[in-house]
Order: structure tokens, then C-alpha cells, then sequence
């Protein structure tokens, strides 16, 4: 430790040859990533032979919030619906000015503003909402959007939440709060415990809390009867700390929130390119002609995204939008970065703001995959008319397999499939297609919107099929990019958050740390909450995240969760699942990012792995409001105490003293990771090894493979729609801060349904009428009550509900084939209008508040 170049963690980044200009790619020049092999813990083979795919019974929705008093689904009270017109502009004056009164009503101007103004700054702290990277060079004044703004406000709130909130709330109580008002009512400051038979979180001192979980988990009969669960909020330190701890316990029942979100996206990556990542940098959307959008809301969800499309824009690339709704985000945008420039304030304020999407496919859920296909037809068409002018003839050659085979299933898929499925037509498509056959930097993004449809792995295999197609992978301006939603989801799985690891990543751990790490694959998230239901779990620890209000299936996750014999929540703020427990509970309060670190070597820093594959720092700069909270690091390093005891050798006391201890031993098991600490001290960061970057195709051929997909026609009962689920613009994930959808133009309610005006018709639904939905499952059944029906611009056939609000609806044998990850884009329902008895009076709490 002597010889670490960051004993003095304060001085990071602060030596001449640390320059931002040494770790800066050129346009057009790729960056530094090193010679190390490719860092990923992505599945090679997405094939699950162990897969459980038992359907299992449904719940009674209806039934349970009667006959459980702790409610698991949030409270059905209405909050008082506004509407107005859908936006058509995202973020501008507006998004400026709710940035603004976030920071103050939360934190006042001082406290508020001076964590705002270090978030996404080298020398401060990453934001912890979504991964989307920072500039490598200049970073403006305020690089932070209000989705950041928003997060960061939350985390830095100096609201108690301790023994005197949980003496005045029970958790029948709590449950009947709104998912806004548990996370609003402040940061937890002191460890608590839930005993059996009690009624109220009590204080637990933090070594009785650290002895109570390390005596459960040892009187388990075997490791496998835990789970441990993790967000993507947390960080690298804690993440590698976390699965070392569980595996050296003796399991791999690691499942996270990858597993609800991207886990299609690395099923359909880790065979076509070798990676389970996308292969651009921020650098290549400034080179891109051509950028599609597919499955993604970057005004609420990535807005900071919305800057580097501008930017391409400007330098002359088109965009195509492929969604089932017109997204604010998608249509125009005015960069609240302009408001501080004198010369473009006023133009921004008056102008319309910059064009976004040149070419827009509204398709039906679950049928971007037809639309892809029909894409690379007209494709094929312009490169037989054209012989080696459309396609990368010469890519394809030297660098892929499979082409034949593709070509023959794209031959066999007919237009009139491909029209009826996708509601999009052959001229629309053409249209699209003459502006990708034209170019060769191409850019295709997608977050959720096709990662969590039934065919999600095959319709991104579709879209990697395009880019080999025309060799757009692997240059300037040109690659794949799943845009990840929690700020470190990918890095939690490069550090081994994983329930399936590789045998390479397992023999590192063995070496480093001399123990017998297990082999068998643990669960996954959907895994995991039917072993729960079967009762073969008894113990189940979550660093972060909300997976009762994360998962598909609400009810049924809440019935194994009351068969637990404890729970052990690692959080800052509260949330639902801290509410449904079996016997004994723990609420361990942990800092956040924007809290100052401090630990015997002084204040510490903790790294995170952006969607491009960058690894930077992130340093505390906000006093924490109570003593008693601690970092995650040193919760994991407590629990992994008191559980192995002298069964370890690793230095858990050290890694708790100083989290460079922590990177030698990333440094030492993880390729790309070499020499860390000093890497990971240049401001902005380093890149991480990416072998699709640079057309080395890491599969076990070696090559870049095309695929050859199943196309499944999905048939439908007369009167059934297909739903998802969505966030609203003051969501992140499952963190609710306001009840407003202001883009969509939905106010101060939730529990709403977006239904296509002929579909309202057909069934008799009027504007603002109130809906039960009910869905539909291999006979299965599941009700949701009381919704409002919204008249919305979706494709008919299609509607949507907010999460998670929905995800009652969706059923847990419902998953995404390969990757098993829930089908929360792909619910079939049913939905009816109430009728309510003459005479009836709905209470004022739950009236529709409509504007005059």
C-alpha cells in the first residue's frame, strides 16, 4: 500500500502528466484502451439449460391488498389528473427552472447548488442516475440535466428519517404512502431492525446489526438459501467487494437489476460482436451520418444524450426514430446550455429548438424486429441494383459468417408480414432504408423499449445483422450502443455482479484470494423470485435498487417475500420493498455518492463504468447529515466479517480504510484493470478494453456472426391490446419524485392508461374514464383496478401504463426469449370501463380533477 500512487486520495488528478489531453481521442481517432483483453462478464452462450420456466400461479391481485394490511402495490388513490397538450420540445427554459426548484426546495440555494454544480465534474462526483457518458475534454459549467438534477437533490436531502419517524410509523402505515412520499420523506440516519411479531422499524447498533446477519446467513443449511440482489447504482468498490463476499460465502445467487433491463442486449451481443457492450465512444456521434433511435426515450430518461444528438445534427447526420410513441425528446430540443450564452439565449428561448428526428416509424410494441428485417430487404434490393455500392462486401468477407443464411431468411419474410405485423409500411421503411444505403456511419441506440419485448434478444440481433451488413461497426462515427439506464449497471457486471460467471473470472478470484469459488450457476432475478415463492430462500440482501417494485408480477414477488426469515436492505432513502418482509428485517443507511467519504486514510473515492465503457472517479463533496450512516464499502466489508470471519483472506478491515486496496485487487483479477489507481487518477478517466471498437471480434470463431432469428407471429383474442409499461418524466426507475409527466402532458397523477382514441371507442371508454385492466397469461389472469383512460397518439392495438404502477399485470413466467428478462413491452390485456351504481359517489381523494 505504501507504493500506491493515490496514498494521498486527495491529490488525485492534480499531477502535470495527468492531463485530460493524454486520454482524449481526436475526431475520428479511436481512444487509448490498452492491450489487455476484452473486460466483460457477458454470456457467450445465451443459451440457459437450467432456465426455470414454470409458468406458476398467479396471484390474486385483487384479493391481496384486503388480505395483507402492509399494501405491496402502491395505494390506489387518485392525486388529481391535469391534462394538457403533449410537448413537443424537451428540456429548454422549463427544464432550467425545474432543475433549479428541485435543488432548492430540497436543499435551499447554498447546500443545493454547490452539489449541482460538482456533479459530472472531474474533480466530483458522478451523477447516480443514468449512464450516459461525460465529454472527455471540456465539461461546461453545468453538466447535469434535470433528470440529474433530480436524483442528485434526492440523494442530498438533509431530512432525518430515524428512530423517531419509525416509532411514528408502522409499516401498515408506511405502505399506504405513495411511492413520491417514501423516498420524499428523507435520508434514513440510523441502522434499524424489524423484529419478529413488531409492528415498527427499532434502532440496532451497527455491530448487532452486522452479528445478526452474519448469524442468519450461517445458520442456513446451504449458501444457496440466500439471495443477494444489487442495483446498478452501486458503485465499482462496493460492487467487486459485494461478489467476492457472496462467493466466498459459496454461492452465485448474484441477481441484479441487469437482469429487468439490458440482459437482451448482452444475450444478442456476446455472440454476434464478442462483447456484451456497445462498441461507440461519445466522439463517434460527432462523426455519424446516420443515427437511429429504436426503443428509447432520451428527453426523460438520457437527456443529456439530447446534447450529442444536437451536436451530430449540426454537423450534418440524419436521425431516425423507430417508437410506438412521439417522444418529446425525439422531436426538437433546446440545449439549456444555450441559456447561458448571451449570443444563442434569446433564439433558444423563442426558436423552436434544434429538429431531432428527420424520419419517424411509429411501430406496434413488440414489432421493431419486422421492422429491421424490412429494413435489410430494401437493402439487399439497392445492392442488386447497385452491385458494391450498398453493402461492405469486403467486411463481410473478411470479417464475418452467417450471410448466406441471412439472406435466405430476409428472402423468405414477405411485405405483407412485415407491414400487417408492424403497422409501419413498406414505403415508410423504403425511406428509412435509402438513407442508410447511402451511408456507412451509422449509429443505432436502444435502451428498454426492445430489451423488454418478447423478442427483444432477437430484434437487437437484427439490428447488429444491419450494422455487419454495412461494415458500420468498428470505424469513426459507426457501432452499436445500448444506452444503459442506472449510472454503474454495466460496471456492476464487469466487476462480477453476475449469477452465471465465466470460468476465466472464477480461476482470478481462486488465485488472488485462495478459496474454492463455487461453479454453479445461481439465480437470476426472475430465478430468484420463484425460489422465494417456493420457499427455498431465507435470507435476501439488496445493495440498493427496489426489486419488489423493479420485477414483473408485484404480488406474486411479495408472497416469497413475506416467507423470508430476514431481509437486509443497504439503502439511503426508503422505498416499498423495505415494507414486505418475513420475520426480521435490516435498514442499514449508507452514503451516497455526493456524501463525503472519509475513512482512517482519509476521504475516499469510489469509480464508475459508463455506457461507453469509461471508468472514472466520483468524490463525495456534501457533509452526511448523521454520523451513523456508512459507506457501502464498509457495510459489505462488515457483514463479510461477521459472517467468514477467519474462513477469508481478504483484507476486509483494509479495504474498508482505503479503497485503493480495493483497486489493486480489481487491478490483479479484472483484464483491463491494470495499474488502476493511476489510470483511474487522470481526469475523465480511461477506457476500457473493447474488442468490437476495434474489429477484433472476441466469439469463439472469432468472427463477427450474423444471425438468422425466429419470427413468431404473435395472434391476439378479439378485444385484446398489447401494453407496456413506461416511466413518467419525474421517475427514475423506481424512484418517484413527482407525480408529472409533463411532456406527455400528464399532471399530478400516476395511475393512468395511454389508449389509442379508436380502442376507447370500441370498448366504450371515454376521456378520463375510469378502467380495470386485466392481463392475460396461458389462461392466467391478473386485475389491476381503477385507472384513467388517456386518448394518446399510440398505434391501435397498443396502450401503456406507467411502472410500477403496471408491473402487477405483468406476468413473472413472461420473459424475453434467450435472456429471460421480464416482457414488460409485451403484456396482453384487456381493458374495461367501470361502472359504477347510480347514485355512486367516488370520494374526493380519488376525483378526477378536470382543467375548466
Amino acid at each position: 500500500m505504501d507504493k500506491s500512487p493515490a496514498y494521498d486520495p486527495n491529490q488525485a488528478g492534480k499531477t502535470e502528466q495527468q492531463t485530460a489531453s493524454n486520454n482524449v481521442p481526436k475526431s475520428g481517432e479511436r481512444p487509448d484502451q490498452g492491450t489487455a483483453p476484452t473486460s466483460d462478464n457477458w454470456s457467450t452462450s445465451p443459451e440457459r439449460e437450467t432456465l426455470d420456466d414454470r409458468p406458476m400461479k398467479a396471484p390474486d391481485t385483487l384479493g391481496a391488498k384486503h388480505k395483507y394490511p402492509i399494501l405491496a402495490q402502491p395505494p390506489e388513490e387518485f392525486t388529481g389528473l391535469k391534462l394538457t397538450k403533449p410537448a413537443t420540445v424537451a428540456a429548454g427554459i422549463t427544464a432550467v427552472l425545474k432543475s433549479g426548484a428541485f435543488a432548492f426546495d430540497y436543499e435551499g440555494p447554498v447546500r443545493g447548488t454547490h452539489a449541482l454544480l460538482k456533479m459530472n465534474q472531474k474533480d466530483g462526483f458522478d451523477c447516480s442516475s443514468c449512464a450516459w457518458p461525460d465529454p472527455d475534454d471540456h465539461r461546461s459549467v453545468a453538466e447535469f440535466c434535470e433528470n440529474g438534477a433530480k436524483a442528485t437533490t434526492s440523494d442530498a436531502q438533509s431530512d432525518p428519517v430515524g428512530p423517531e419517524f419509525f416509532a411514528k410509523h408502522s409499516l401498515v402505515d408506511l405502505s399506504r404512502m405513495t411511492d413520491r412520499d417514501l423516498n420524499n420523506a428523507g435520508r434514513l440516519t440510523h441502522p434499524m431492525v424489524l423484529r419478529p411479531g413488531a409492528t415498527h422499524y427499532t434502532p440496532i447498533s451497527w455491530p448487532e446489526a452486522f452479528a445478526l446477519a452474519g448469524q442468519e446467513l450461517n445458520a442456513l443449511k446451504s449458501p444457496d438459501e440466500a439471495i443477494f440482489y444489487t442495483s446498478g447504482k452501486v458503485p465499482n468498490e462496493p460492487a467487486y467487494l459485494y461478489q467476492l463476499f457472496v462467493r466466498q460465502f459459496g454461492t452465485n445467487n448474484l441477481p441484479d437489476c441487469s437482469n429487468m433491463c439490458h440482459e437482451s442486449s448482452g444475450a444478442a451481443l456476446s455472440n454476434t460482436t464478442g462483447l456484451g457492450k456497445g462498441s461507440v465512444t461519445l466522439n463517434d456521434f460527432y462523426e455519424a451520418e446516420v443515427i437511429l433511435i429504436i426503443g428509447q426515450n432520451p428527453g426523460t430518461n438520457h437527456p443529456r444524450m439530447l446534447t450529442a444528438l444536437q451536436k451530430a445534427k449540426k454537423n450534418g447526420a440524419n436521425i431516425i426514430s423507430i417508437n410506438p410513441l412521439h417522444e418529446a425528446g425525439l422531436l426538437h430540443f433546446k440545449n439549456p446550455q444555450d441559456f447561458m450564452n448571451p449570443l444563442k439565449a434569446l433564439g433558444t428561448l423563442l426558436g423552436d429548438g434544434t429538429p431531432i428526428t428527420d424520419i419517424y416509424l411509429q411501430v406496434r410494441i413488440n414489432s421493431d424486429q419486422l421492422v429491421m428485417r424490412g429494413i435489410m430487404k430494401c437493402l439487399l434490393e439497392a445492392e442488386a441494383l447497385n452491385p458494391g455500392m450498398v453493402l461492405d462486401q469486403e467486411f463481410i468477407r473478411d470479417y464475418t459468417t452467417g450471410y448466406p443464411e441471412l439472406v435466405e431468411t430476409l428472402n423468405q419474410t414477405t411485405w405483407a408480414d412485415i407491414e400487417e405485423a408492424s403497422g409501419v409500411s413498406r414505403e415508410q421503411i423504403h425511406e428509412a432504408a435509402s438513407l442508410i444505403a447511402r451511408h456507412k456511419k451509422i449509429i443505432t441506440c436502444w435502451a428498454m423499449g426492445l430489451t423488454q419485448q418478447k423478442n427483444g434478444v432477437y430484434t437487437i440481433q437484427e439490428i447488429v445483422n444491419m450494422h455487419f451488413m454495412k461494415g458500420a461497426v468498428g470505424i469513426p462515427g459507426a457501432g452499436l450502443c445500448p444506452v444503459r439506464g442506472h449510472s454503474n449497471v454495466q460496471g456492476d457486471r464487469t466487476m462480477g455482479i453476475w449469477e452465471r460467471p465465466t470460468d476465466t473470472f472464477l480461476d482470478s478470484l481462486e488465485k488472488e484470494f485462495n478459496f474454492k469459488a463455487p461453479r454453479e450457476y445461481g439465480f437470476d432475478v426472475v430465478e430468484a423470485v420463484k425460489a422465494l415463492h417456493d420457499g427455498k430462500v431465507k435470507v435476501f440482501m439488496a445493495m440498493g435498487g427496489n426489486m419488489l417494485s423493479a420485477c414483473s408480477d408485484t404480488e406474486f414477488v411479495a408472497e416469497g417475500m413475506r416467507k423470508l426469515r430476514l431481509s437486509i436492505h443497504v439503502t439511503p432513502k426508503l422505498n416499498r420493498s423495505h415494507l414486505v418482509n418475513g420475520e426480521m428485517a435490516l435498514l442499514l443507511p449508507c452514503k451516497t455518492r455526493i456524501d463525503i467519504d472519509m475513512q482512517k486514510s482519509g476521504q475516499q473515492f469510489m469509480t464508475c463504468e459508463n455506457s461507453m465503457g469509461v471508468v472514472s472517479m466520483s468524490k463525495g463533496v456534501l457533509e452526511p447529515i448523521s454520523d451513523q450512516m456508512l459507506s457501502e464499502v464498509a457495510i459489505v466489508c462488515g457483514i463479510a466479517l461477521a459472517t467468514l470471519g477467519e474462513r477469508s483472506t481478504v483484507d476486509w478491515v483494509g479495504c474498508t480504510e482505503n479503497y485503493d486496496l480495493i483497486r489493486e485487487y480489481v487491478a490483479r483479477t479484472i483484464p483491463g484493470f491494470e495499474d488502476f489507481n493511476t489510470k483511474v487518477r487522470h481526469p475523465g478517466g480511461f477506457y476500457l478494453p473493447n474488442g468490437p471498437r476495434e474489429r477484433n471480434f472476441t466469439t469463439e470463431n472469432a468472427k463477427a456472426n450474423f444471425t438468422s432469428t425466429p419470427l413468431e407471429k404473435h395472434t391476439f383474442e378479439p378485444g385484446q391490446l398489447v401494453m407496456m409499461t413506461i416511466r413518467s418524466h419525474d421517475q427514475f426507475n423506481t424512484t418517484v419524485y413527482d407525480y408529472n409527466d409533463r411532456y406527455r402532458g400528464v399532471h399530478n397523477e400516476r395511475r393512468v392508461i395511454f389508449m389509442n382514441p379508436e380502442d376507447m371507442a370500441e370498448r366504450g371508454i371515454k376521456e378520463k374514464g375510469l378502467v380495470n385492466i386485466t392481463s392475460h397469461f396461458q389462461g392466467q389472469q391478473r386485475h389491476a383496478e381503477k385507472f384513467i383512460a388517456i386518448p394518446y397518439d399510440i398505434p391501435k392495438g397498443d396502450c401503456a401504463t406507467y411502472f410500477p404502477e403496471g408491473n402487477v399485470l405483468v406476468p413473472i413466467g413472461s420473459v424475453a426469449y434467450k435472456s429471460n428478462t421480464p416482457t414488460s413491452k409485451f403484456v396482453i390485456v384487456t381493458v374495461a370501463p367501470v361502472e359504477l351504481p347510480i347514485g355512486t359517489q367516488i370520494p374526493i381523494s380519488e376525483r378526477v380533477s378536470v382543467p375548466a
